[in-house]
């Protein structure tokens, strides 16, 4: 059996809600982590090498970042139809979306959200508004990243607008897409 260690109001909060669509049985393990404000801290039961959440520990394998956990778990757990399989249509995009959220749009959004900006930025990791046309283009033509499907890509990709709301771009495109997400996951549907 699968052990998910994570912390409320926390990154891991997306992987909870998958493992609750999936339907999955799931050990989990509950632990403190240190806070931005500076409450919290390290919890000796927590074995991330870091004290970050989610961490996943199935049998003698570990996982951890929230794109990899969720691939692991739609791959493990495939009849709840949240993530293409390989050799299924689709799964270029998949793995695409799961990999652009964990290298452009957090590392983006948290160097906008900290007012940090550099050419190296810009030529290593696209600007924030590239970043926003990217997520905006598929979301114009069908209700999620895959188009007509939902999946794991778009819990993680919509997680980081319920917590920097601010940062909600203009665009109905993704406005509406986020409202969808929340509305999904939180009715675990």
């Amino acid at each position: 059996m699968c052990t998910l260690y994570y912390s409320p109001n926390s990154r891991s909060d997306t992987v909870v809600a998958l493992v609750r669509m999936l339907g999955a049985d799931i050990d989990m393990r509950e632990v403190t982590i240190a806070r931005q404000d500076g409450s919290g801290g390290r919890d000796p039961a927590n074995p991330h090498p870091e004290g970050k959440v989610p961490y996943l520990i199935d049998g003698d394998d570990s996982v951890r970042e929230r794109g990899a956990i969720m691939l692991y778990l739609t791959d493990a757990y495939p009849d709840a139809g949240l993530g293409p399989l390989p050799g299924e249509a689709g799964r270029g995009a998949y793995l695409s979306w799961l990999f652009y959220y964990q290298g452009v749009i957090e590392p983006l959004l948290i160097l906008k959200w900290a007012n940090v900006g550099h050419p190296a930025i810009t030529a290593g990791l696209r600007d924030f508004d590239t970043m926003i046309e990217r997520l905006a283009e598929p979301l114009r033509k069908g209700p999620w990243l895959l188009g007509e499907r939902f999946s794991a890509a778009d819990m993680l990709c919509s997680s980081p607008f319920f917590w920097f709301a601010d940062m909600m771009p203009g665009d109905p495109a993704i406005r509406d897409w986020v409202a969808r997400c929340a509305e999904r996951m939180g009715n675990g549907k």
